[in-house]
């Protein structure tokens, strides 16, 4: 979560520059809703999106549900993506794009929280409104607003729920975490030790890896772990894909029916595998409600409104089968009517 930057500046280019019309790049990155004019002549608003990448299931609903947003407000459009989680040069050269070609509000989901701030800087002295969808950047005030799950919250959560799980057994904790200088997954990661009740370095954590947010490096991250530590009783991930490849790293080794594994995200991938008890508990997000928001917000400023300001907390469900006491949660049935994927 390196390739060539200079492959991904012009992806994300080529990604925008579809969106407006221009010719002269390939594939099929892009897209764009569009409202016709208004009857008084008046130009629809342009919003921009800039996801992580354009194949996460997550970032694939919040696409849906900005294109929705934008075609029920008569909004024009324009997306743009990274090849892979962590290309901030992609992103910076979406954003540079989109203020040329005229859009009133961005709505961008960081890859790097923190080298992507003098991009959004400049973005901002030029009139541009730049909403933080999901991923806060750092500094938080970088941007006029965040509209995201807390993450704090998400983590915390699934902390609570496996604390009471354990029921007064020792932990031998495994952290899959996602990568250095991405504040979602910190703030899930200390989320979950603060729901736990054990502070960073406490040595119930017996092994922490970055994996990404990947199924095959959750699976070789788990193998890690359990060479360092084989009695590891309770796994937490950042996400379902390194959560499914944590099982299956323990069901190789014949662990799975005997280690709690719980995570983040509310996937309808992810709501499944708690539903057939490959996951113990995951802590839901909605990635259709940030987006409709975000462009709600675009338009309403692009026609004169007020900037959004501040952060706006689109919510977070515990969800799992196996409800724990004193921790507040729905069932799967109630995860798959409102999952993502």
């Amino acid at each position: 979560m390196s390739r060539s930057i200079r492959t991904l500046g012009a992806l994300a280019a080529c990604t925008v520059a579809a969106t407006i019309g221009l010719t002269g790049c390939g594939g099929d990155d892009a897209a764009t809703t569009g409202g016709s004019a208004a009857a008084g002549g008046s130009a629809p608003v342009k919003v921009g999106l800039i996801t992580k990448t354009e194949t996460n299931p997550f970032f694939v609903k919040m696409k849906e549900g900005a294109q929705a947003a934008a075609k029920a407000e008569g909004a024009e459009l324009m997306t743009a993506a990274g090849k892979f989680d962590g290309d901030n040069a992609g992103q910076i050269t979406a954003i540079e794009n989109m203020v040329a070609a005229g859009v009133k509000g961005i709505l961008i989901t960081p890859s790097d929280s923190k080298a992507i701030v003098p991009a959004i800087q400049k973005a901002r002295s030029a009139g541009v409104m730049v909403i933080a969808l999901d991923s806060p950047t750092e500094p938080q005030d970088a941007t006029d607003a965040l509209f995201a799950t807390d993450n704090l919250k998400a983590g915390q959560l699934i902390g609570e729920y496996a604390k009471a799980a354990m029921a007064g057994k020792p932990a031998k904790i495994a952290t899959l975490d996602l990568a250095p200088g991405v504040a979602v997954g910190q703030l899930r990661h200390d989320g979950f030790l603060k729901g736990f009740g054990v502070a960073e370095g406490d040595p119930s954590v017996v092994c922490s890896q970055d994996t990404g947010g990947d199924q095959a490096k959750g699976q070789t991250a788990m193998e890690n772990c359990l060479q360092k530590a084989p009695d590891i009783n309770l796994v937490y991930t950042i996400n379902e894909p390194a959560a499914l490849g944590a099982y299956t790293a323990l069901k190789a080794k014949g662990r799975e029916k005997d280690v709690l594994i719980v995570s983040v995200d509310g996937g309808c991938t992810g709501t499944k595998a708690v539903q057939s008890g490959q996951i113990a508990a995951t802590s839901q997000q909605y990635p259709l409600k940030m987006a409709d928001q975000g462009v709600k917000a675009v338009v309403a400023f692009g026609k004169g409104g007020a900037k959004a300001s501040g952060y706006t907390d689109t919510g977070v469900t515990l969800i799992t089968d196996k409800p724990a006491a004193g921790v507040d949660a729905k069932d799967t049935a109630f995860g798959l009517q409102n999952c993502w994927g």
